[in-house]
């Protein structure tokens, strides 16, 4: 018997193995467990970044403008005269 008919005979016998078909089994359940989780966190990222876009951003502008303004009747006061309040 040659060598190579021995080899060829023992990978075919370890691939038809029970234990390399779960083992594949497991790979693909996980690189397909992986994907739908990384689609699904890519539709979480959006709709985080989309809601703080609209809903956060505004309200940090409008924060801003508050206190520039209350800076500048600061301001105003002090170069009047009037006592702060």
């Amino acid at each position: 018997m040659s060598s190579g008919g021995i080899l060829s005979r023992v990978s075919s016998a370890v691939s038809e193995s029970p234990i390399v078909y779960q083992g594949k089994k497991a790979a693909s359940d996980t690189a397909f467990v992986a994907k739908k989780l990384l689609k699904n966190t890519g539709k979480a990222a959006w709709i985080v970044g989309t809601t703080f876009l609209v809903l956060v951003v505004p309200l940090i502008i409008e924060i801003d403008r508050e206190q520039q303004f209350n800076e500048l009747e600061l301001q105003q006061a002090s170069l009047l005269g009037s006592p702060p309040k």
